[in-house]
């Protein structure tokens, strides 16, 4: 929070208890004092002022934190109505003891803080409101849209993940009066989710990167997902734009009903309409290219990323913003953490290698291109993939890691590391092709841990080139961090 703006309450009691028809609870003396500055699920992130939003999980319900939350400085907290019914003199005592705190309570507190979150970002209507989803990329995209936009607007943006039906309404309450445009990504791990927080944001302006197989297991197929994908579009008017990707075997799908403007990008669509001109693959330095005559490098590698980058392109062009803006902020992009970086590294051994880390997430599409984009790296010394677990992909999990086990065999890396108990699909494919040089544990527990990192320090050397790419829960990260060398 900036200085300065503390005691300026995000909403009004008013505000608040209606967008989320709750009743408001507080003893007199606090209803005029009724503040908060911040909006927290987790009751670890709570400061003095924060809105709590206690939420009921599959093995947790938040409502046990409520009492270090009032200890840590929250002001309002909401309470789910059942729950609060049934323990109403334990929830007065609370307020008895903590005179600055003020309850709403709420029928459902997911669907309260979504409300609360909605009728937030309608105090800003001249906000320029841009949303980001797709099946891959849509961080990458978040993050090179953001560089781009910064160089017109004073912009707020999601910060790391928080694109759920948590972390959407969680981000919108970051919104400031000297906001001039929003940025914020949607994910989704459930049917309608989108269309949940789509109707949070109401985006005027909004990309799709693409339609794969992330959630497959979830949603049952890829219709199913182009959608669900598909509802990011649903609040456009006449005066917003869609931007959807030309080779897409959804694009027409998408492009379907869409009431403002469709703007379709794509390595095939003409220079004339995109104004972009491809000049040369830099390897694992990225992509050289120009918008309008400037030319620029987007230093994340791999042609997938590139697509990102003529995503963010069309839109920052349908915005009004210039050729030298968009270059300018494609020039001050650095690769998200965990996200396609690429660094030369020095291993514990003393000999130095290259390192591709995506450890942050790894989906079918986004696995089969980033081997193949290693495939065609030209690098000095060995190629060695140490490849992870793709989640969420249901009774299609067998069939889509094998496929990672061929996309393996083309591409011929001198070593593969395959890690988790679906990945051993696809060291069995792998081995059926012929990849004879590859080893196989089915988790990083300790002992695999060690005997994983104590072979790969036997067997790299300088010059050597390692990808490690997998879903973020199998924490392939702990690898890098041990056989590197830390900066000092």
């Amino acid at each position: 929070m900036e200085k300065g703006k503390q005691s300026e309450s995000l909403m009004t009691a008013e505000e608040l208890t209606g967008a989320v028809h709750g009743t408001f609870v507080a003893l007199a003396e606090n209803i005029k004092n009724f503040s908060f500055t911040s909006v927290v699920t987790d009751s670890r992130n709570v400061t003095s002022g924060s809105l709590f939003v206690p939420l009921i999980g599959e093995f947790q319900d938040g409502h046990k934190y409520i009492p270090q939350a009032i200890e840590k400085g929250a002001t309002v907290i909401f309470v789910t109505e059942n729950i609060y019914e049934e323990n109403s003199k334990y929830y007065m005592r609370l307020l008895s003891e903590n005179h600055r705190v003020s309850f709403i309570v709420v029928k459902n507190n997911l669907y309260a803080l979504q409300d609360a979150a909605r009728a937030y970002v309608k105090k800003f209507p001249d906000l320029v409101k841009v949303a980001v989803t797709g099946s891959s990329g849509k961080t990458t995209t978040k993050e090179i849209m953001t560089s781009i936009l910064r160089q017109k607007y004073n912009l707020v943006a999601t910060e790391g993940n928080f694109n759920s039906e948590t972390g959407l309404p969680l981000s919108v309450f970051r919104i400031r009066k000297e906001h001039e445009c929003g940025l914020f990504e949607m994910g989704m791990n459930r049917e309608n989710e989108i269309g949940e927080i789509a109707r949070v944001l109401k985006p005027n302006y909004a990309i799709i990167t693409n339609i794969g197989t992330a959630h497959i297991g979830i949603l049952g197929s890829r219709e199913n997902i182009a959608s669900e994908k598909k509802k990011i579009f649903t609040y456009i008017k006449e005066n917003g734009v869609a931007v959807i990707p030309q080779e897409d075997d959804f694009a027409d799908y998408l492009a379907r009903g869409v009431k403002g403007k469709i703007v379709f990008f794509g390595k095939n669509v003409p220079q004339e309409k995109s104004g972009v001109k491809f000049i040369e693959d830099l390897g694992l330095e990225g992509t050289k290219f120009s918008v309008d005559g400037i030319e620029t490098v987007l230093k994340i590698p791999g042609s997938y990323n590139y697509l990102d980058a003529l995503a963010c392109i069309a839109l920052a062009k349908s915005l009004g913003m210039d050729a030298k803006q968009i270059t300018d902020g494609i020039k001050e992009l650095k690769a998200p953490e965990g996200r396609s970086k690429i660094e030369t590294v020095n291993v514990v051994n003393g000999r130095m290698i290259t390192l591709l880390e995506d450890c942050y997430n790894a989906n079918p599409d986004s696995m089969s291109s980033a081997i193949e984009m290693c495939a065609n790296l030209k690098v000095k010394g060995r190629k060695i993939f140490i490849l992870g677990d793709m989640f969420e992909l249901g009774k299609d999990s067998v069939t889509m890691h094998s496929k990672i086990g061929a996309d393996v065999v083309v591409a011929k890396p001198e070593l593969t590391i395959f890690v988790g108990r679906d990945m051993e699909n696809a060291a069995q494919a792998a081995r059926i092709g012929g990849l004879s040089n590859q080893k196989y544990f089915e988790n990083l527990e300790e002992n695999n841990f060690n005997e994983l990192v104590n072979f790969l320090l036997d067997y790299i050397k300088t010059g050597d080139f390692l990808f490690v790419k997998g879903s973020h829960g199998m924490h392939l990260e702990k690898i890098i961090k041990k056989i590197c060398v830390e900066e000092e």
